[in-house]
């Protein structure tokens, strides 16, 4: 049973409450907030200047910054259409063989195909959705 501090009665914090109200920062944080604040440009400014005098991490860091590492490419491959459930089996098929190509990695491969299940999925329950219509409209 929880109370209204949000507490359980063996004083634990309730499912769902953390103890802390949302967007709170840890107090090591705040404090190296504060330190920093209004120095965001001389530190910066610093950086590049070690970067430029060939400071590696810096020059890493800043680098970061300016373009950072991608964390999704596009991937180009022929895919069949997909036009009912069935087409997923088609689909499924080219990715499996863009893999064993090498077009695709392993990777780039499974999240393809968690696409195709999701929009398999989405028609057949449409189409069961206009069955049922169908059948309830002709009842």
């Amino acid at each position: 049973m929880t109370r209204k501090s949000g507490r359980n009665t063996d004083g634990t914090f309730g499912p769902g409450n953390s103890g802390k109200p949302k967007g709170t920062r840890h107090k090591a944080t705040q404090a190296a907030l504060a330190l920093l604040d209004g120095e965001a440009e001389a530190l910066t400014r610093q950086a590049v200047t070690m970067a430029l005098g060939g400071d590696a991490t810096a020059l890493r860091l800043c680098l970061e910054r300016i373009a950072p590492p991608r964390k999704d490419v596009a991937v180009t491959f022929d895919l069949p259409r997909m036009e009912t459930a069935r087409d997923a089996a088609k689909a499924a098929g080219a990715v499996l063989g863009a893999v064993a190509d090498g077009d695709l990695t392993p990777t780039e491969g499974a999240h393809i195909m968690g696409l195709v299940e999701t929009y398999r999925r989405t028609l057949e329950t449409s189409d069961l959705e206009a069955r049922l219509r169908y059948m309830e409209e002709t009842l």
